[in-house]
Parts: C-alpha cells; structure tokens; sequence
C-alpha cells in the first residue's frame, strides 16, 4: 500500500512509519523537519497547499498524525496547525482520489473535566473539550469525520497517552521535574488513568489503515493498553525505570486546580513559551479517572496489545540503563 504519514518527526509518527516501511508498505513522510527515515519525503507543513497535493498524489491511504502538542502557546497557533492543516489535508486527500484516511485525535476532545470510567469513545465536543490543544483537536476529528463517505472512508483513532523510550511530552517531562525535585502527586494519586505502549499505539494505528475501509469508517476509536493503573503507581514506575526518585509530596487537588488556572492567566498575560509548572487541564488530567473501554476498538481493528504496561517498562528501564539511545 501506497502510504502518506503526517507527522513522522514525533515518536509515535516515526514509530509507526517505520513498522509501516518493514511489513512492505511505500510510505511518504510529510513533516517540517527531517524524520530519518528510508523512505520518500516531502518537507512542508500540513498547511502549505503545495506541500500536501505533493505529498498526497499517487497516496492510498493517508495517516495523519501532524499537530501542535502542548500545554502552552496562543490559540491561533492550534488553530492553524491542528484545525487549519486538517482541513487542507483532508481536501487535498479527497481531491487526490486517497481511498481511506486515518485521522489521529486524542480522547482529550470528550473529556470536558468529569471522570471517564469504562468509557466509550464519546462524541468530540469542541465547546466542553480543555484547553487548546484539545479544543482544536476536536474540531479537526469533527472535520475529518465529516468528509467521510463510501468513496471516502475516514477513521478517527484516539490514542491515550502515549509513551514510550524517546518520549519527550510524558516520560522526558515527567523523569526532568522528579530529578529536580519538583515532581508531586496532585491529590490521592489514586486515579485510574490507562495509558499505551508507543509500540502498541503504533500498531494500533497501522491496523486502523488496513481496517479503514467499508465495514469501518465514519466513527472515533480510542486506542489504550486496556490496564488502568493510580496516577501515582505509573508516576512511580517510570521514575523508577529513569532511576530518579519518585515523588513524595502530595498537593491538594483544589490548590492544584487553582494553580493551574493562575498559572493559565499568568503565561497567556505574559506570552511566555516556556514548559509551565502546572496548567488546570494538566491538573484535571492527574486528578480524573480517565479509562476506556476496548472492546469496539478491539474489534474494529482486530488488534490488541502486545507489549502492555509491564513489558513497556521493562523495556524503558532498559533504554535508560542503556544510557537513551536513539530509537
């Protein structure tokens, strides 16, 4: 199969690029940096009209995984990234005559702050959805979606916090603040949160590809190991894998909600750029049971995991002790 991956700069992009290029596919990366990778590239952003109709022509399949990822930065820069480069995407795609598209959202795009227990894939909301990265993500899902037809299938996969050895958003944030010593446990930590292997996610959306057709379309999946765990055993284990020492202090759950949203005022007043301490969707998200239920992702995709939360760190205790060597 003739494969576009948007995104392939970023860890799960790349991770799942590659297992795309070993089983045989011809894959094209579209991304504004290089991504290392054996394979056809086009250098661009997702919207630039040119780059897309290059990188989309001759495409069968389009895996667009491209987006600003981050606590921080003004609106219009989610906007014109996530909102504005999905819609050129999913045009160009469409134009091109591309015969299923998979569009990479997050389960961010429902959670409006309530716990999420067993939960569906629920509905994008960008009006209820936290903060802008999931606000845009959710109205980029809505405008993928809403391209779907039977000459166009399109299928939204949620994968739930990713992470995995080269992980800079989770691992690499969390393991720098509990080697400085500024690593808390925000309330209890007993919230069950799941979260998914990169290895998994990326084979997770792989089978998406390969699914995404007339029986599977039209609807959001969300991708997780299936093994919910407390906030602070998972905080515990990766600091354990990072060899740092895991967090001892533990900070009220509304004294951390009011920070977040001081410190919300205070970077969006200010314009910083910088990684805040604690934002109030960061803090929603330790505080709130946040886990799903597999069994339509599971049987949409005919997937499952294979590496899991005990084997994931293992692996990342390895990578660390191997001194973080590149994927």
């Amino acid at each position: 199969m003739r494969v576009l991956v948007t995104g392939a700069s970023g860890l799960l992009g790349r991770t799942t690029a590659g297992l795309l290029l070993r089983r045989g596919d011809d894959v094209t990366v579209l991304q504004r940096r290089g991504a290392g990778l054996s394979c056809a590239e086009v250098l661009g952003s997702v919207t630039d009209e040119d780059a897309v109709a290059r990188a989309v022509r001759g495409q069968d399949a389009v895996l667009h995984l491209a987006a600003k990822v981050d606590v921080v930065g003004r609106p219009e820069e989610y906007e014109h990234t996530n909102v504005r480069g999905t819609a050129t995407l999913v045009s160009a795609a469409r134009d091109a005559g591309v015969s299923r598209f998979v569009q990479v959202s997050s389960p961010s795009v429902a959670h409006a702050g309530r716990p999420l227990c067993g939960a569906g894939a629920e509905p994008a909301d960008p009006g209820r959805a936290r903060g802008h990265y999931a606000r845009t993500k959710a109205a980029a899902e809505l405008i993928a979606l809403g391209a779907d037809s039977p000459g166009f299938p399109v299928l939204a996969v949620r994968p739930h916090l990713v992470w995995g050895p080269g992980d800079t958003q989770l691992v690499a944030r969390l393991v720098a603040r509990a080697r400085a010593g500024r690593l808390p446990v925000l309330g209890s930590g007993a919230a069950l949160i799941d979260t998914t292997y990169v290895d998994d996610a990326a084979a997770a959306l792989v089978a998406a590809v390969d699914a995404c057709g007339p029986s599977a379309h039209g609807e959001p999946l969300v991708v997780s190991g299936g093994d919910p765990r407390p906030v602070a055993e998972v905080f515990n284990r990766l600091c354990r894998a990072a060899r740092v020492p895991p967090p001892r202090r533990h900070v009220p759950v509304p004294l951390a909600l009011a920070a977040g949203s001081a410190v919300d005022l205070l970077w969006a007043a200010s314009r910083r750029t910088g990684t805040p301490p604690i934002t109030r969707f960061l803090a929603e998200q330790l505080t709130t049971a946040h886990w799903f239920d597999q069994r339509r992702t599971r049987s949409v995709l005919r997937w499952s995991p294979a590496v899991g939360l005990e084997d994931g760190f293992e692996r990342l205790a390895a990578w660390y002790a191997a001194g973080c060597p590149p994927r």
